[in-house]
């Protein structure tokens, strides 16, 4: 029995899972209650599960009522929408666009925020505009901007803030540029990931403000970085927890094929051979992506699996000069590698990943960000002490 067949399946046995786990606060409790998560939820939803990026097959509503009831009072993200709105279904798209994040990460990120009365706020990606009308009932709906990209989220999200009694500002438009109009808020909140932060959202915070925003390199690996704006611009801060969200849709990478880096060679083509006794299975938690990706930048994996259980972790650059494969296979000490090009990544990698094992093996509240008008930096335990890319 997991922690919800215990409870009542609705608003309180999910207000039940999430105070004691810590993560639901007394201060954000009449929001969570006065905003249920189930009226800013559409028909069609794809469940996801905790700490997964995995969705099961859509459920609807009007079909399954009481599927959708209880996936929805569940501790877990839902996918709303799949290749930005192009696919209905049935059955799941390519790649996921929208959701309703985990109710332990929304209030994780809002407790982040900090807010106090009187704040106003900036939210990027308004999404199904569930955690916008949390910070309306806590602030006030004249206090809160909410960017979105995708018109049809927008006026979906608009219709549940309106039955909601709620009228906050939601602006249709790209979230790297803020909303200026508005400015200077005293946070923004990003529900979105990002690889940099926008120039636009330093400019659009107060002095002492705060950005909340879910932060990671193109290599893989995320959290959300808790960033404080000074007078000056800078904004620094650290890292408060992990985070897997979807991209920010300005910052969204394009993958070339593995074929244009072979140049139409049949892998391995020119790569050189070697062996190594760092398993591929070693750096794939999501805290070592992070690790590896703050020092190996513009690279990114990908795992090419067999029906055994061994599989080919491919290391690609986003400049299309150079790739690397090490092949996993269960139980060995030795596994083979190739590389090609001007970069030998795996070798990057493999410097990355004894960084991190020399280091005490850091988790992500051991590491923080600056980011200023000379870029970003990935530090580790204080500011002046900067991870090397």
């Amino acid at each position: 029995m997991n922690e919800h067949d215990a409870k009542e399946v609705g608003p309180k046995g999910l207000a039940s899972v999430l105070l004691e786990k810590g993560v639901l606060t007394a201060d954000w409790l009449p929001a969570f209650e006065a905003v249920p998560r189930h009226a800013f939820m559409p028909d069609a939803i794809w469940p996801g599960r905790a700490g997964m990026n995995r969705q099961s097959d859509r459920v609807i509503r009007s079909e399954d009522p009481e599927a959708w009831w209880e996936a929805v009072h569940r501790d877990a993200p839902i996918t709303t929408q799949w290749d930005d709105g192009d696919y209905t279904g049935p059955g799941k798209g390519k790649s996921p666009t929208s959701s309703n994040s985990m109710p332990t990460m929304v209030f994780s990120m809002l407790d982040a925020l900090s807010v106090e009365a009187g704040d106003t706020v900036l939210e990027i990606g308004t999404g199904t505009g569930w955690n916008a009308a949390l910070l309306c009932h806590r602030l006030g709906a004249e206090n809160v901007v909410s960017v979105e990209v995708d018109e049809v989220s927008a006026e979906d999200a608009r219709t549940h803030l309106h039955a909601a009694g709620l009228r906050p500002l939601v602006h249709v438009g790209d979230g790297a540029q803020g909303y200026p109009e508005r400015a200077p808020y005293d946070r923004l909140i990003a529900t979105c990931s990002i690889g940099s932060v926008p120039p636009a959202w330093r400019a659009q915070v107060k002095s002492g403000g705060l950005i909340v925003a879910p932060w990671g390199p193109t290599y893989g690996g995320e959290a959300v970085a808790r960033l404080t704006v000074a007078e000056d611009g800078t904004a620094s801060g650290p890292f408060v927890g992990s985070s897997a969200f979807m991209r920010l849709r300005a910052q969204r990478p394009q993958r070339m094929h593995v074929r244009e880096y072979l140049g139409g060679r049949k892998w391995p083509a020119n790569g050189l051979r070697s062996t190594t006794t760092l398993s591929p299975d070693a750096v794939g938690e999501w805290n070592v992506m992070f690790a590896i990706g703050v020092q190996v930048p513009g690279a990114f994996p990908w795992a090419e699996t067999y029906d055994d259980g061994s599989y080919t972790l491919w290391l690609r650059d986003t400049a299309v000069t150079s790739w690397a494969t090490a092949d996993y296979v269960p139980g060995s000490d030795e596994f083979e590698v190739h590389q090609s090009g001007p970069r030998n990544l795996w070798d990057e990698v493999l410097v990355a990943y004894r960084w991190w094992d020399d280091h005490d093996r850091p988790g992500f509240d051991r590491f923080g960000l600056t980011v200023d008008s000379g870029g970003e930096r990935v530090w580790l335990d204080s500011p002046d002490n900067m991870v090397s890319a």
